[in-house]
């Protein structure tokens, strides 16, 4: 990449940063100060309706409050003891630090708890990537089984294949939201009584490895072991469409380099013709010799070395090669192949043919120069 592209791409990024800081700044700062408003005045009328407290000791148990929240204490729990620690929620914490979730709802508090948090992060994060990998790729498979029924069904119907390919491309994403987004934000809707845009909220911000931990579902303990697998499969689903379109831009990459090639060599090679022209009235060898290098710069080029790269069966068997399997129609040229079999005929061509004679054997020269046949071998009597 050039050095151009990188600062701009830069340049573009900060821009959305800075953009993006702006409306949150416009649209979540006064809300906060409503929030301080309000706090202030319910401290003041506790303050006014209790006048035995003092306002020291009600600092410090706020300040308790606040301490207790940030270990995982529910401030509204009675005096019977509910740890947030128990076997359920511990499975879905470790789950949210292998997939870089991090809700951060409850975190390791004492020193130990820390330290075998850094091991086994280290070693749980790439031990999910395969994992990740692994069902990302048996989802992919399934999914090219199921496309390329569809891709066959089409192809009866003489569908034109760029028409083929954006429709089983639409439906392979529209089946990964429906399954994976859709019906997600109705269960947690439903089950954990959020509104919707709140669910959809919960739903994207998981997905995507963010994470904020203001939303986390599976407040029930048999319910969160189910959270953590939609997210594991929910994530190998969208690290396959990812790929995917990687893919296509990977290709529609190479095939613009190609076409801005292939024009620019028609452009110079147009020019060297225009500037090469002999004069009118030159008799001269060097004017003969222009004449005949214009002469083979306009000969017309042999149709299989001009012919172009099929770049849209390359984007086919690049993208998708089980499809191109069962549609049969797709016939990627092998170019390479025939340049290089021209090539040797051409060569075969300009060699002279000389008479073999053996090393060992004198030619039998005339007296012209010419060489002699062989008498043939008077047979023996």
């Amino acid at each position: 990449m050039h050095g151009s592209t990188l600062i701009f791409i830069l340049i573009g990024v900060l821009l959305y940063l800075i953009m993006g800081a702006l409306v949150f700044n416009a649209l979540e700062a006064p809300n906060e100060e409503v929030h301080h408003v309000e706090l202030q005045a319910a401290r003041q009328e506790f303050l006014g309706s209790y006048t035995c407290v003092n306002p020291e000791n009600l600092s410090y148990l706020i300040d308790k409050v606040v301490e207790a929240i940030s270990v995982g204490v529910d401030p509204n729990s009675n005096a019977t003891f509910s740890t947030s620690w128990d076997l359920a929620s511990a499975f879905f914490f470790c789950g949210t630090i292998i997939t870089t979730i991090g809700y951060g709802n409850i975190s390791p508090k004492t020193p130990w708890g820390q330290f075998f948090c850094i091991c086994y992060t280290v070693v749980g994060i790439p031990l999910f990537g395969f994992l990740l990998g692994a069902v990302g790729d048996r989802l992919g498979t399934s999914l090219r089984n199921a496309t390329a029924k569809v891709e066959a069904l089409l192809w009866k119907w003489k569908v034109s294949p760029t028409i083929v390919r954006v429709i089983t491309a639409v439906l392979s994403i529209l089946l990964g939201c429906v399954l994976f987004i859709f019906v997600p934000i109705l269960v947690f809707q439903k089950v954990e009584d959020w509104s919707l845009l709140e669910s959809a909220y919960f739903v994207v911000i998981t997905l995507t490895t963010v994470g904020f931990g203001d939303y986390v579902a599976g407040q029930d303990h048999w319910y969160k072991p189910l959270v953590w697998f939609w997210v594991l499969f929910g994530l190998a689903y969208f690290v396959s469409i990812l790929s995917m379109i990687g893919n296509w831009i990977l290709v529609l990459i190479k095939k613009t380099r190609a076409e801005v090639g292939s024009s620019d060599e028609s452009e110079s090679s147009s020019e060297v013709t225009q500037t090469e022209r002999v004069p009118e009235g030159g008799g001269s060898d060097k004017g003969k010799d222009l004449e005949k290098e214009e002469k083979l710069h306009t000969m017309p080029k042999d149709p299989i070395l001009s012919q172009p790269l099929d770049y849209f069966g390359e984007n086919l068997a690049y993208i998708d090669e089980s499809s191109d399997a069962v549609s049969g129609k797709i016939h990627l040229d092998p170019l390479p192949k025939r340049r290089r079999q021209r090539r040797h005929l051409r060569r075969d061509q300009q060699k002279p043919k000389t008479p073999k004679t053996s090393p060992n054997e004198p030619e039998n020269k005339a007296p012209n120069g010419d060489i002699r046949q062989k008498d043939p071998p008077t047979p023996k009597l």
